[in-house]
């Protein structure tokens, strides 16, 4: 592989990675892997889910040890054996699923691990200065004294980086960064990005979006099945070719849908208010519908009700006050086996949070595949489950789905975020329900993913689903919905038609400006 152009023998790469292989069992994840990352740049790794781009990372910062190949960092052959080495090396990492302590503050999570001797006064009193000379450096700005689960996901991501940083990392990899971001927050870790690049900090950013790749990366490496494809300049390529790449065939950027064709009424929501689990309402009067053969979107900057919003369509949240009717049946979804009670009206429910509703990661993919469906005839035996039955059935979503590996027996935790995200809606999506809630459909999904589900998607609703769909990517919103409704503050505060709307009249809409209001039709 050939550096990318201005490499210089006296100043080497800040990484450099020769031959770099890694199976676990049978699975070849990393392929005689070649990398440079130029020192003071921000370089993009691309690829599929399950192409090997966190298991090469995670071989770089010490999680897992190569089988073969070196590593080379600022031009010294490296053993990195854990995490603490690399730190020492000057590696840090951002995890996708962030590594905070949930009711420490901000200032405690920045050292914990890193305090030093017994006394912890004075380690938080030099870590609050040095918490604060690194904010101001990288405008990185937070509340040291805030708790974690009271401060944004945008700010848990900054306490993340500004740990790093504390620990005297020079080259930071962030992990699908922007996956539980929205917009706003996205680009406010660009700007964040950018400020890191300009001091001289070298960036590694894996992600499957390319607009992103195309905004702040300098250079971008693709991969594919275990192997490295290609590495480019940024400025010489495009998303069109950085596609073709990753999935090895042309891939269609852009959804292809005739126009819907809506029926009866099958989703009606009137007058719901909905609180949080602080008694809060988080949904307030809201009244909606959605007929058989139509996509209706839901656009608003996350934590505007939207969450509450479906999990109280889904059962799994009580409503204060409001009715939902099914088909134009009142139903009552309210007791812990509200989720049951919607499945069996003909509900199915694809939640935003995969790994905290949507699966349980310690149980094996066929286990996940009938979750919540266990107690139907397909999957039973009188008061016994058919585990044949259900093993068969996993391994038939797996392979429409194109779950990778293949493997209905593997833990599920062992699986990539993109795939886990899989399991979810090939269980979902294949119990043939008349009314599809999804939350965040591909978060976290390769472009090949996304391009799959979004025709599972659209083939759903031209067999006369019902689909109530909310995302925080504004063009997955426009792109997929027949109708959308924009939440803010827990309310309805307009109706766009996506084939006109611009983006800015959304966005104005989404930040309570310029609200049309009223109920929608």
């Amino acid at each position: 592989m050939q550096r990318p152009s201005g490499a210089a023998a006296a100043n080497p790469p800040a990484i450099e990675l020769k031959g770099i292989n890694k199976h676990f069992g049978p699975v070849h994840a990393n392929r005689d892997i070649d990398l440079v990352v130029e020192r003071g740049t921000v370089h993009g790794i691309v690829g599929e889910n399950g192409a090997g781009k966190s298991t090469l990372m995670s071989i770089l910062y010490g999680f897992y040890t190569a089988d073969s190949g070196d590593i080379l960092v600022n031009g010294l052959v490296q053993k990195i054996t854990d995490s603490r080495h690399a730190l020492g090396l000057g590696i840090g990492m951002v995890h996708q699923h962030f590594m905070l302590v949930d009711n420490f503050t901000v200032l405690e999570n920045v050292i914990l691990g890193a305090e030093g001797r017994f006394r912890i006064a004075p380690a938080l009193h030099k870590a609050r200065a040095a918490l604060k000379a690194l904010a101001a450096e990288y405008k990185l700005d937070v509340d040291p004294d805030a708790i974690i689960e009271e401060i944004s996901v945008g700010q848990q991501q900054r306490v993340e980086i500004l740990k790093a940083l504390y620990r005297g990392a020079d080259i930071l990899i962030l992990d699908e960064p922007t996956g539980v971001l929205t917009p706003e927050e996205a680009d406010d870790l660009f700007r964040v990005l950018r400020t890191l690049r300009e001091q001289g900090k070298t960036v590694i950013l894996i992600t499957h979006k390319l607009r992103e790749i195309m905004a702040i990366t300098d250079n971008v490496s693709v991969m594919r099945q275990g192997a490295m494809v290609r590495t480019l300049k940024t400025a010489d390529t495009s998303p069109g070719e950085l596609a073709e790449l990753m999935v090895g065939r042309r891939v269609l950027l852009q959804v292809e849908k005739q126009p819907s064709l809506p029926g009866k009424p099958m989703l009606e929501v009137k007058k719901l208010t909905v609180n949080d689990d602080r008694k809060v309402a988080r949904v307030k009067d809201i009244s909606l519908t959605v007929r058989a053969g139509e996509i209706v979107g839901i656009a608003g900057v996350a934590g505007n009700g939207q969450s509450e919003l479906l999990e109280c369509i889904a059962g799994m949240r009580d409503p204060v006050s409001g009715e939902i009717r099914l088909a134009g049946d009142k139903i009552s979804l309210r007791g812990d086996d509200g989720g049951r009670k919607a499945r069996l009206a003909g509900l199915a429910h694809v939640p935003e949070d995969r790994q905290r509703m949507g699966l349980v990661t310690s149980f094996e993919a066929w286990e996940n595949s009938i979750l919540g469906y266990e107690y139907t005839e397909q999957f039973g035996r009188g008061p016994f489950l058919d585990i044949k039955a259900a093993r068969a059935h996993a391994e038939e979503r797996i392979k429409t789905f194109d779950v990778r590996p293949p493997n209905p027996r593997l833990k599920t935790a062992n699986f990539s975020g993109g795939n886990q995200q899989k399991i979810v809606l090939a269980r979902e999506l294949g119990q043939d329900p008349d009314v599809l809630i999804v939350g965040q459909p591909t978060r976290g999904v390769d472009i090949g993913a996304i391009e799959f589900i979004h025709k599972q998607i659209i083939a759903m609703r031209d067999a006369g689903k019902a689909i109530l769909l909310v995302s925080v990517e504004l063009d997955e919103i426009r792109s997929l919905s027949d109708r959308i409704l924009v939440m803010f503050d827990g309310r309805i505060v307009g109706e766009a038609d996506p084939a006109k709307a611009t983006e800015n009249e959304l966005g104005l809409m989404m930040a309570g400006i310029a609200a049309t209001g009223g109920e929608t039709r």
